[in-house]
């Protein structure tokens, strides 16, 4: 059985065990080096941190662990993190021993297919597909050699929602193991500034309240919890750890104005939750399923959530009661107001409540649409409130009408979205699908109640949401020609201390302001609002950030569009719905998420046969069935023989031309002499459509002693004709065009991405590694030299890995040496340079003088690099090269 820590996220980092034996018996192989290490199984995790950046309400969230096995054999590590429901994992990376292994976030289907076939060839995949009630599960094992680290980091990212009044994070911890170093550190950047800010946790002692440190001024606030080993303990001598329970974060900012318009970079975000408005007298139908099914608990809980519920029912709401089982029963025959007198006579209704028939849903829904259309057409209820229909069920529908599409007409027929319906489906035996469609279809939405002892407090709180409606048919409007591709922006209500977020772009570049109208109905009359966003005000705010992430507004759109794609994906049909789904998948693949769309499949970053797993983002309506658990391939073997290459082809420096012959344990060298601006062809695979060009740059000025300028490659461009891929590399930047898309990124970035066929690493101000799907690898090495040196600048070097990848046909002046090339050295002497000897080489029927020398290795120390023995060809590799060097001269580096 696994040791479990969750967070934020839940989160778990432990060492398997063969058997699944009590919790007890892991701790029984518990060794400690000394008083700071604590190993089970050989294995000592020794640092897991939470680091946490909210920009405006929006979450960027990075876990990273590490462990080391201390055993002297193979052993099993696992991590395990249970996320947010609303969140989106955007990346995941293992390292081991210092090789990387990304993930790779693609369609599911083609996802898919990657996957079995990993399991085809024997290679076991997968992850955990498990919902709880506020989170998902997301799981790797991976078994890691004697002596060996591993580092887990995932990355997800989630729109903190605002309810009673404040932003929640919810943290979840329990690892049952103690870790050396462990850490949350939760950074937020609100430019209204912050109001109030919470941390605590249900596992908090007396001796941990010390440990939480919270702190903010102004626009910034910070929570950490960072106990130390003894902190974590039980008890003094213990070997199990007292974090196990929830730990919330809540805060709210100061509401000068009900809206906050944020502009970054071409899009927008708006903000609205107006506050100190009285609240819509409401008018709620509780429509309950009292079918058999219903029966012992499950109807004793509901009666409980009942009475809690009429507690807090306002003198001036209106409600009823409609009971369906085979027959329809209501308690009133039409709303009534809730007097002292009526709340009391309700209460007995609901103690009387108990179980009969079968479920006739239809015919329940329906009884509560006629009564509210009739309390309106009849002035029972005031015109200015608002109304809401709230059904519960745990079956499906059986007597009338139990077709769930015609139910879905028949209702929304009904109702004419005058009236949000909110489904609420009780345990795992609801057709949850269908309730999700009927409430969407009709302005509200569903939740699921499981079936614990506290069904009751979630019925209760689910009416606390939605009892305190402050507006009505609330617009947010825009300038028709200054943005577009709005996400939604009419709500049917916003109750008391929620927000509205609606976020778009903007059409006009040149645009320095944007005003937006609000418009809704209050308790009294209509009300306006006028909400004015400025570049200028947003940017230096921005400016104050330091620690946050970057262009928010941008992803923070694609977040909430790609949630309302699927939302009404959800109740859609032919041909709407395979439009939303393909916007959905597009933005999803674009902006790195894992959807319900998408699967995330971790890999060997040279071989994409070599699946480590896949991993699914599940959707609530799959939460019925039980747990499915996978685990992720041993990767153990993969991380060795992904250790870089012997033998490589590079070019780099003045430029030197590195040829390994590994048939000849040897290495061939020789430079090209040409002028700066120059664009040589290096690699050309018809087959595979791969090109690799550079261009030469010189020294600032050329030295008075030299006889021929320096040259250096200061640009690259690698191409994929078949991916319609182009990647430019400077010194300054890289520039990624894929087909019409176009991303750029410094070598101040650290960077793991990866789409279809192409994974990307930039490891800060060092090196670029590019993988490609059916070819070659590279590894492009950043020099860079003293920003006011006289002479030198910056310039880069390439490597080329696995090229037997690349087709028999592949040409260039590295190209050609891709293929198996003899040559035989004979009368070596001394030459002119006594540690150099010269000889004769004999190649390609040619006899040439060559040096024994040594050229630069620049891949590990990109300062001063690893000689590498090589016989040097003089007179830019004549003899050696097919032609001559000027014959690789192309016109541009694409």
């Amino acid at each position: 059985m696994a040791n479990h820590f969750l967070f934020c996220i839940v989160f778990i980092l432990i060492p398997a065990l063969g058997t699944s034996d009590s919790i007890l018996s892991q701790f029984r192989n518990i060794k400690k080096r000394n008083a700071d290490d604590v190993i089970i199984n050989g294995i000592e995790i020794y640092s897991i941190k939470i680091d946490c950046k909210v920009t405006s309400r929006f979450a960027h969230n990075v876990i990273t662990s590490r462990a080391v096995n201390r055993a002297n054999m193979s052993k099993e590590v696992i991590f395990d993190v249970d996320l947010p429901k609303t969140a989106f994992i955007t990346s995941f990376t293992m390292t081991i021993d210092g090789v990387t292994y990304p993930g790779n976030i693609k369609e599911k289907e083609a996802a898919k297919k990657q996957y079995e076939k990993a399991v085809s060839k024997g290679q076991t995949a997968g992850l955990v597909k498990a919902s709880g009630r506020k989170t998902e599960k997301f799981t790797v094992s991976v078994n890691i050699a004697a002596a060996s680290k591993v580092t887990f980091e995932l990355t997800y990212e989630e729109l903190l929602k605002r309810q009673f009044g404040k932003y929640e994070m919810f943290i979840k911890v329990k690892p049952k193991q103690l870790v050396k170093n462990f850490e949350v550190q939760v950074n937020i950047f609100e430019p209204q500034g912050i109001r109030e800010l919470e941390a605590e946790g249900t596992f908090i002692t007396n001796d941990l309240s010390d440990v939480i440190k919270k702190s903010f001024s102004g626009k910034k606030g910070q929570v950490s919890f960072k106990p130390t080993l003894n902190q974590q303990r039980t008890c003094a001598n213990c070997s199990t750890s007292l974090l196990d329970g929830d730990f919330t974060i809540k805060y709210d900012v100061e509401r000068g104005s009900p809206n906050d318009l944020q502009i970054v970079n071409g899009y927008f975000v708006h903000f609205f939750a107006p506050t100190n408005l009285q609240n819509l007298p409401k008018n709620v139908i509780f429509v309950i399923d009292i079918s058999g099914s219903m029966s012992g608990r499950e109807i004793q809980q509901t009666r409980e959530a009942l009475l809690k519920i009429l507690d807090d029912i306002k003198g001036d709401d209106y409600f009823n009661f409609i009971l369906f089982g085979s027959a329809i029963y209501t308690w009133k025959d039409m709303l009534v107001k809730a007097t002292a007198e009526n709340l009391e006579e309700a209460r007995k209704f609901v103690r009387a409540i108990d179980t009969e028939g079968a479920t006739n849903l239809h015919g329940g829904l329906m009884r509560g649409i006629e009564m509210l259309n009739t309390a309106y057409e009849k002035n029972i209820v005031p015109q200015r409130s608002t109304s809401i229909i709230i059904m519960l069920t745990d079956g499906q529908p059986n007597v009338g009408i139990s077709d769930p599409p015609q139910i879905q007409e028949s209702v929304k027929k009904a109702i004419k979205e005058k009236y949000p319906l909110y489904n609420l489906g009780f345990g795992y035996g609801v057709d949850y699908n269908f309730l999700e469609k009927l409430a969407l279809e009709n302005k509200g939405l569903a939740r699921r109640i499981y079936p614990d002892s506290d069904s009751a407090i979630q019925l209760q709180g689910f009416y606390d949401e939605v009892s305190n409606p402050m507006l009505s048919d609330v617009e947010l409007n825009y300038p028709e020609n200054s943005v577009s591709d709005l996400t939604n922006n009419n709500f049917k209500h916003l109750y008391d201390g929620s927000e509205i977020v609606v976020a778009g772009r903007i059409v006009d570049n040149d645009l320095n302001s944007l005003t937006a109208d609000v418009k809704a109905q209050g308790a009294d009359n209509d009300v306006t609002f006028i909400a004015q966003g400025d570049v200028k005000e947003t940017t230096e705010a921005l400016q104050e950030q330091e620690y946050i992430f970057g262009d928010y507004t941008e992803r923070l759109w694609a977040y909430l569009t790609i949630q309302q794609l699927l939302e009404k994906r959800i109740a859609a049909t032919g041909e709407e719905k395979e439009n939303l789904t393909a916007k959905a998948l597009e933005l999803s693949l674009k902006y790195k998420f894992v959807t319900p769309l998408t699967s995330m499949i971790v890999t060997k970053p040279e071989d994409y046969d070599n699946q480590a797993g896949l991993a699914d983002k599940p959707i609530e309506a799959e939460a019925r069935s039980a747990p499915v658990t996978h685990q992720f391939s041993s990767v153990s073997s993969l991380y060795r023989q992904n250790a870089p290459p012997t033998w490589y082809t590079s070019v780099d420096g003045d430029p030197h031309f590195i040829i390994s012959v590994p048939q000849k344990e040897d290495a061939l060298c020789f430079n090209i002499n040409e002028n700066p601006g120059a664009v040589l062809n290096l690699i050309k695979d018809p087959v595979t459509g791969i090109t690799v060009n550079g261009q030469l740059i010189g020294d600032k000025r050329t030295s008075n002693e030299a006889k021929i300028q320096n040259t250096y490659f200061g640009k690259l461009g690698i191409a994929n004709k078949h991916l319609d891929l182009k990647l430019a590399v400077t010194p300054e930047k890289i520039t990624l065009q894929n087909g019409n898309e176009k991303s750029v990124f410094t070598w101040l970035d650290t960077v793991n991405l990866q789409q279809e066929g192409l994974t990307l690493i930039i490891n800060k101000e060092k090196n670029l590694v590019l993988f490609m799907d059916g070819g070659a690898s590279f590894v492009v090495v950043l020099h860079q030299v003293w920003k006011k040196h006289p002479l030198h600048q910056d310039f880069l070097g390439l490597y080329v890995m696995d090229s037997h990848k690349l087709s028999e046909q592949t040409h260039g002046l590295l190209g050609q040496f891709f293929h198996p090339i003899d040559f035989n050295i004979v009368e070596i002497h001394p030459g002119s340079d006594p540690k150099k000897p010269d000889a004769t080489m004999i190649v390609k029927n040619n006899e040439l003088t060559v040096t024994r020398g040594w050229q630069k290795d620049y891949r590990k120390d990109t300062k001063h690099g690893l000689d590498i023995p090589c016989w040097f060809v003089h007179n830019s590799g004549a003899g050696l090269i097919d032609g001559v060097h000027t014959d690789y001269i192309v016109s541009s580096i694409f």
